[in-house]
């Protein structure tokens, strides 16, 4: 469907050794004046999908974020550095653990739980970033927090380096469940590698969606088709009941604003009513 281009949505494939803000740069430079940003960060040592919001797209990160994720890990047993990765400075040495014992703790980690982040996290603790803290030398207490394991898939195991796959909810971090995995093993343990399989209905086979292709695979849309008549009371905000000529699903939060089947905006259910919350 054709669109003004005030919203864009891409899906891209983060290359090991970029931060999430570094990988954007093509994207902004491209898109010069309009604001761009991602849902969902990657640590520089990562690599896989990122969800690209850019223009009045970036109005949609709540909705983007919320997704649980895939991910395939390769997390490095007996050893443990300060920042759970690759990139920090090891801080304890210990024994692996054998095959059958990993396999045995692992069904122990599925469902809810909470969850400490790590230490070096952008997560904010006292209005600064943790990161920051942690290399300052002072002390981060970090607050759990609820997450939720929804799946996990053994792949291999070569004595040290166990390959793995885990399906979690928003806000879980892969490098804590490696830390917590060598801990309830009294071992120590990191991640090595980590790819980002998928956001939600999104994959890496999904690169080359459009942006409505994107915005109808989420499955929290719904088309709403209104009357011409009301445009410019629809341009100030809410969008009156009697406007509605047809919701395809009316059960569904958010929806695409078409007249005439041409989609003109985002809009979302609030108390009630529908507001436009993005044009398109």
């Amino acid at each position: 469907m054709k669109m003004t281009g005030n919203l864009e949505i891409r899906l891209m494939d983060k290359k090991e050794g970029e931060t999430s803000f570094s990988s954007l740069y093509s994207v902004k430079k491209e898109n010069r004046g309009k604001k761009v940003g991602h849902a969902g960060t990657l640590d520089k040592f990562a690599s896989g999908l990122m969800i690209v919001l850019i223009g009045n797209g970036t109005k949609l990160n709540p909705v983007f974020s919320s997704f649980s994720k895939s991910y395939r890990a390769l997390v490095r047993f007996g050893e443990e550095t300060d920042t759970l990765d690759p990139e920090g400075t090891v801080i304890k040495k210990t024994d692996c653990p054998s095959e059958r014992e990993i396999r045995e703790i692992l069904p122990s980690f599925l469902g809810h739980q909470m969850q400490r982040p790590p230490l070096y996290s952008a997560l904010h603790v006292g209005g600064r970033r943790a990161y920051e803290i942690a290399r300052s030398g002072k002390e981060v207490v970090m607050d759990e927090r609820e997450i939720t394991i929804h799946d996990i898939r053994f792949i291999s195991y070569d004595g040290r380096d166990l390959d793995i796959e885990f399906s979690v909810s928003k806000g879980t971090y892969i490098r804590s469940i490696a830390r917590d995995l060598g801990l309830r093993l009294s071992s120590s343990a990191r991640l090595e590698k980590l790819r980002r399989l998928s956001i939600g209905p999104y994959t890496l086979s999904d690169l080359d969606l459009d942006t409505m292709e994107i915005l109808e695979k989420s499955s929290l849309f719904s088309s709403v088709e209104l009357d011409a008549h009301y445009r410019k009371v629809i341009e100030n905000g809410y969008i009156p009941q009697a406007a509605i000529i047809s919701d395809s699903d009316e059960k569904k939060e958010y929806k695409i604003l078409s007249f005439s089947t041409l989609p003109y905006a985002i809009g979302k259910i609030e108390n009630g009513r529908l507001r436009r919350i993005a044009l398109l």
